[in-house]
């Protein structure tokens, strides 16, 4: 039984009990996964786990239809993303009048629930030109347990430490939380599609 299968399953009355044992002695350190779906879900996001790519296409496409999206509505700028996840060529890689943006992430940091990406989803724009919808596309590998090790894993995969790099906390319009690297974001109605296994 995988992670996300234990985290949405009910407690039985004997892990009640344990836990009830168990309440004054210092609390575990909550795995990355557990602490990243509770802060992402406190912040505003929607939250879909998928198993495989089939799972993330379906749940892909309920968005879709849940808004009443057509392809020239969602923006793709992100030509391979359209590979890997087997999306439709017809969107749009315009921003003009388009309601919906799919990207990737850089990472998915635990510490408070936030998606980091830089230039290599958005170039050179500020995440408030972009429409208010964001599908984010991503995998458990993209987990890390904060900013700051979010940020060394970039510098250690890339050849060119991309520009740009930011984060995006704020899931609703209610919650305004900024800090620095948050700066010039707005809030975004955002869906988060997570596969637990890579896609390569």
């Amino acid at each position: 039984m995988n992670f996300f299968k234990k985290f949405f399953k009910k407690p039985s009355s004997k892990e009640d009990s344990k836990n009830s044992e168990s309440k004054f002695l210092p609390k575990k350190k909550a795995v990355i996964e557990e602490r990243f779906i509770l802060k992402f879900i406190e912040n505003g996001g929607k939250f879909l786990y998928c198993e495989n790519l089939n799972e993330v296409k379906k749940n892909f496409n309920l968005i879709l239809d849940e808004n009443e999206w057509i392809d020239s509505d969602i923006l793709v700028i992100n030509s391979e993303l359209k590979k890997h996840y087997n999306l439709s060529n017809k969107f749009s890689s315009s921003l003009e009048e388009t309601k919906c943006f799919v990207t990737d992430c850089e990472n998915l940091i635990a510490s408070d629930g936030s998606i980091l990406i830089s230039s290599n989803q958005i170039h050179e724009k500020k995440l408030n030109e972009f429409p208010q919808c964001l599908i984010i596309l991503s995998d458990t590998r993209k987990l890390k347990n904060t900013i700051s090790e979010g940020l060394s894993d970039i510098k250690s995969k890339s050849k060119n430490i991309p520009t740009n790099i930011t984060t995006i906390k704020n899931f609703n319009t209610i919650k305004e939380d900024k800090d620095f690297l948050s700066y010039g974001t707005s809030s975004k109605n955002l869906y988060l599609i997570l596969l637990e296994k890579g896609f390569k």
